[in-house]
C-alpha cells in the first residue's frame, strides 16, 4: 500500500470577524466536515485566541484582516511565519493589498459550503507540510541512522508533503530572436526538499499519493501571487499536468491564476498521456472561455506525434530540446523542425524552441524560421525575472 499523508486528526480553525450569522453559518460548515472550530467576533478577541491556543489555519473576515492596526495579522506572523490565511472578501472585493503575500485563498463572502471546505481542506494539508519541513530542519539527521534507514527512505508521503511546503518558481525567459529581448517566462517548480529534488520526483510522488491537484494548486498558486505584483512580462507559461485537466479546480472563475488568465498559457506536455482525462477538448475550450491559451510542450518528444495538433488545437507549441540539440550539424533534424515551423505557420500557431544552449542552434534555428528562442544561452532559470543576454 502506498505511503500517504496524513493530517491532524482534528484540525482547529479559527473564524474571525463577520456577522455573527455569517460566522455561524461558516462555522457549522466546517464542523460539518470535520474541523475543530474556534470563532472570534474582532481582532482583539481573535487575537486572544492566538495567544492561548494552537490554530492551524486562520479565516478572516476582510476588514478585519486588514484592520489599520493590523495586530491580528502581526501577531500570527509572529507566532507562526507560515499559518494559512484566508481572506473573506465582500462581493466583488479582494485582499487588501498590503495583505497579498500573506493570504493563502481569497474568497467571496459568504462562501459556498464547499469552497469554504476545499480552501480549507488545502491549507491544513500546506500547515501540515509546512510542520514537517520544520521539523525535518530542527533535527541534524545522525551519519548512521540508528534503524539503518537513510535518510531518502523516510515515508513518500512526509517527503512530498516536505516538497510541497519548499515550492517555489523560478522562470526562465522566452527570447524574441528579432528584438533579443524577452517576450514572455515560462514558470518552472523548484523546491527545498533534497529527496525530491527534481520537479520530475515530485510529479512522480505527487502521482503515487494520488496528488496531482494538490501539487498543481500549489504552483498556480505561487504564479498568480508572483503575477499579482509583476509589471507586465508578456506571456507566463504555466506547466499542467494532463490529470489537472480533471480538477474542477483549474476551472473556478474565482481561482488564484484565473484573475491573470490573460497573461498565462497553460502548457500540456506531450509525454504524459491524455487517455484518462474525459472530454479533453470540452475542457480545454472551457479554459480558453476563461481567458487562458494553450500550449503543446515537448513536441517531438512523445509518443502521441502530432496528434496531439488535433486534439487540443494549441495556440502555441514547443519544439522538444531534443531536436534542438545539435542542430546545426544535423540536416535530419533541420528538415524536421522546417516541417513543424511550416505547420504551425499554417495553422496560425506560435512556435518556441526549448533548450537552446549554442550560438550554433540558436543561428539554425533562425536561418530554418524559428523566431521564439528559449534555452541557457539566454538565461537560467531564476527568481522572477532574470536578465535575457543575446551571446
Amino acid at each position: 500500500m502506498p505511503d500517504t499523508p496524513t493530517l491532524p486528526p482534528s484540525p482547529r480553525v479559527l473564524l474571525a470577524g463577520g456577522d455573527a450569522a455569517e460566522l455561524e453559518f461558516h462555522a457549522d460548515a466546517l464542523r460539518r466536515a470535520g474541523y475543530e472550530v474556534v470563532t472570534a467576533g474582532d481582532a482583539t478577541k481573535a487575537l486572544q485566541v492566538i495567544v492561548h491556543q494552537s490554530i492551524d489555519v486562520v479565516v478572516a473576515e476582510a476588514r478585519v484582516a486588514g484592520s489599520t492596526d493590523a495586530a491580528l495579522l502581526q501577531e500570527i506572523r509572529r507566532r507562526d511565519l507560515e499559518i494559512p490565511l484566508i481572506v473573506l472578501t465582500p462581493l466583488g472585493g479582494a485582499a487588501t493589498p498590503t495583505l497579498e503575500q500573506d493570504v493563502f485563498r481569497s474568497i467571496e463572502a459568504p462562501a459556498a459550503e464547499e469552497q469554504l471546505r476545499a480552501a480549507v481542506r488545502d491549507a491544513v494539508v500546506l500547515a501540515t507540510a509546512q510542520r514537517v519541513r520544520r521539523e525535518a530542519e530542527s533535527v541534524a539527521p545522525p551519519a548512521r541512522p540508528p534503524s539503518g534507514r537513510a535518510p531518502s527512505e523516510r515515508p513518500l508521503g512526509d517527503r512530498f508533503l516536505a516538497a510541497l511546503a519548499g515550492i517555489h518558481m523560478a522562470y526562465q525567459p522566452v527570447v524574441s530572436a528579432e528584438t533579443h529581448a524577452p517576450i514572455g517566462y515560462e514558470a518552472l517548480m523548484r523546491n527545498s526538499e533534497r529527496t525530491l529534488a527534481s520537479p520530475l520526483a515530485v510529479l512522480e510522488a505527487a502521482e503515487r499519493l494520488g496528488s496531482i491537484h494538490l501539487l498543481g494548486r500549489t504552483a498556480r498558486r505561487h504564479v498568480a501571487m508572483t503575477l499579482s505584483t509583476s509589471p507586465p512580462i508578456g506571456s507566463v507559461y504555466v506547466n499542467l499536468h494532463p490529470a489537472d485537466l480533471a480538477d474542477e479546480d483549474l476551472y473556478r472563475e474565482d481561482a488564484p491564476l484565473t484573475e491573470h488568465a490573460a497573461r498565462v498559457v497553460l502548457e500540456i506536455t506531450e509525454r504524459a498521456s491524455l487517455e484518462a482525462v474525459g472530454d479533453v477538448k470540452g475542457r480545454v475550450e472551457r479554459l480558453r472561455r476563461l481567458g487562458f491559451r494553450i500550449a503543446v510542450d515537448d513536441l517531438g518528444a512523445g509518443y502521441a506525434g502530432l496528434s496531439v495538433f488535433a486534439l487540443l488545437a494549441p495556440d502555441v507549441v514547443k519544439l522538444d530540446m531534443s531536436l534542438v540539440r545539435g542542430i546545426g550539424e544535423d540536416l535530419v533534424k533541420q528538415r524536421v523542425t522546417k516541417s513543424m515551423i511550416t505547420l504551425s505557420r499554417d495553422l496560425g500557431m506560435e512556435l518556441i524552441a526549448e533548450g537552446v544552449e549554442t550560438v550554433a542552434e540558436r543561428d539554425a534555428l533562425i536561418r530554418l524560421g524559428c523566431v521564439q528562442l528559449q534555452g541557457y544561452l539566454f538565461a537560467r532559470p531564476g527568481p522572477p525575472f532574470p536578465v535575457a543576454l543575446w551571446p
